[in-house]
């Protein structure tokens, strides 16, 4: 990774010992904090668990998982496209390699014990080949964290060409030729339903992030209780915000460290 000294945070930052979303809105809208949350809270939980080694960043950016990652694996290797939105100024740039991730990219079979794709799989043209190239990349017993919206507004237009099922997601990594020891689903209706209103409310002059921020902070808390984490599991097999996914080799899964 380059420039791993000037690493700031950004999209996710450490607060009282846990990954949460940064509350700047340079970095998270208002209107997405819900979902970066909870994406947030899932790889602080699974990233101990199952990163090691040599663990490549697909679609990086600005590296914003990082900082959680860093102490977990031995190094790292950060690729984007060329101008990405989330690009930072070459000389704090914190790319590797510059590559489109519908191609094949330069590195040789089994380079990478952990591969992370987070917020990126909706951005592929071409995900059938994109996993391919990632079950090729993954050495036997490693990992692959990735996460992806699908009851979601589009963004990043026109580069947003899909949102899958857990079942479509399941059917790339089996022909891949990967084991999915974890699918989780990332909130339930309640958390679309405020994170579609919260967006639409955002663009209120004056009260709307106020507006936006108390929505979303409602379902959070509800969160809290056992009624609303049930709702969000019933809920969320059929109106899922997002899902998170681990994938391994298959038959040679690693088993995840206590």
């Amino acid at each position: 990774m380059r420039h791993a000294d000037r690493w700031i945070e950004s999209k996710y930052v450490q607060r009282r010992g846990r990954l949460v979303a940064s509350r700047s809105t340079a970095e998270v809208g208002v209107g997405s904090r819900l979902i970066t949350d909870r994406i947030a809270a899932l790889y602080d939980q699974h990233l101990p668990r199952y990163a090691r080694g040599r663990l490549i960043d697909l679609g990086c950016g600005k590296a914003p998982l990082y900082g959680r990652y860093r102490r977990l694996v031995d190094e790292v290797t950060c690729v984007d496209w060329p101008q990405s939105v989330h690009a930072l100024p070459d000389r704090d740039s914190h790319l590797d390699l510059e590559a489109d991730l519908s191609q094949p990219l330069p590195y040789a079979d089994a380079s990478f014990d952990t591969i992370i794709l987070s917020d990126v799989l909706e951005h592929v043209p071409t995900p059938e080949a994109l996993w391919l190239e990632m079950a090729r990349l993954l050495a036997p017993g490693g990992c692959l964290l990735l996460n992806t919206p699908f009851l979601y507004g589009i963004h990043e237009a026109p580069h947003d060409y899909g949102r899958y099922t857990e079942y479509a997601l399941r059917r790339f990594a089996r022909q891949a030729g990967l084991d999915v020891p974890l699918l989780l689903t990332i909130g339930g209706s309640l958390h679309v339903l405020a994170d579609l209103l919260a967006k639409h409310l955002a663009h209120l002059p004056a009260i709307g992030n106020a507006l936006a921020s108390a929505t979303q902070g409602l379902v959070a808390l509800l969160d809290r209780s056992r009624w609303g984490q049930r709702v969000a599991v019933r809920t969320g097999l059929r109106f899922p915000l997002g899902y998170f996914l681990v994938a391994t080799h298959a038959g040679k899964a690693r088993q995840p460290t206590a």
